[in-house]
């Protein structure tokens, strides 16, 4: 609970079973895809533990001055989970079942979404709720069409500090242990903006097609490499004989 003279009472209790969750359509057609893409490279590069959770369009909830709040962010990346997933099938309600999400992601659309609401009275703004009653360390705010993204850290005050990215354009998540950018390309027919992860080295986690790809590319490589030895040496044995020596050749008897 987080209760001064100053600040509003927060509390952490589960959502009550006949609380009825927004049920507003995605703003974007590009939304799940781009939350889809997101989750799927951290599964293929062995970033999501089984305790973690990644999800999109769903309810994470508090209780802000005796009222429950519900937000449902693009996409999040939850550490852990303390309590079977069952128990978190229509809302989740951080400290009380397990970690508060380290980001939070919006896909800024036509629609006005209130990203940058900091409005503090019932019901909270998004950017006060993600700031000042869960504190996610890292908020990020993403135009698809153009492929702006935004990050947003709390500093020491407890505050959201908009984060200069690096040389590459991109952003260090610590909890993460990864880069968040914006690469260009095409994925399930769409052609555009899209959310990328780099590891520390530079690396970048590729998508199942990507990964199909690269190992096909690979075993063309060395179905090559091992075709143009095998000329290497076929030429070798004719060079061989044309001399009048005939070589020994393994495997012959």
């Amino acid at each position: 609970m987080i209760a001064t003279a100053l600040s509003p009472t927060i509390t952490w209790e589960k959502l009550p079973a006949d609380f009825v969750l927004p049920d507003d359509p995605v703003d974007n057609i590009n939304q799940p895809a781009l939350a889809a893409a997101l989750t799927e490279s951290l599964q293929i590069a062995d970033h999501l533990p089984e305790t973690a959770l990644t999800p999109t369009n769903y309810g994470i909830c508090a209780r802000f001055n005796q009222q429950f709040v519900v937000k449902a962010p693009d996409w999040a990346y939850i550490p852990k989970i303390t309590v079977p997933r069952a128990e978190v099938a229509r809302s989740y309600t951080p400290h009380l079942q397990g970690d508060v999400p380290a980001i939070v992601l919006e896909f800024l659309s036509d629609i006005a979404g209130g990203e940058y609401s900091s409005k503090a009275t019932y019901p909270p703004g998004k950017f006060f709720f993600y700031e000042q009653i869960l504190q996610v360390p890292s908020y990020g705010i993403f135009e698809p069409e153009t492929g702006s993204l935004e990050l947003h850290r709390l500093n020491p005050q407890r505050r959201y500090q908009l984060e200069t990215p690096n040389a590459q354009g991109r952003y260090w998540l610590p909890e993460l242990k990864l880069f968040l950018g914006v690469w260009q390309g095409n994925r399930e027919n769409r052609q555009g903006y899209w959310l990328r992860f780099w590891d520390e080295a530079g690396v970048m986690l590729l998508w199942g097609l990507e990964r199909a790809q690269q190992e096909q590319q690979r075993a063309e490589a060395e179905r090559q490499r091992a075709e143009a030895e095998h000329q290497r040496v076929e030429q070798l044995i004719a060079q061989l004989k044309a001399t009048g020596v005939e070589p020994e050749i393994e495997g012959n008897q």
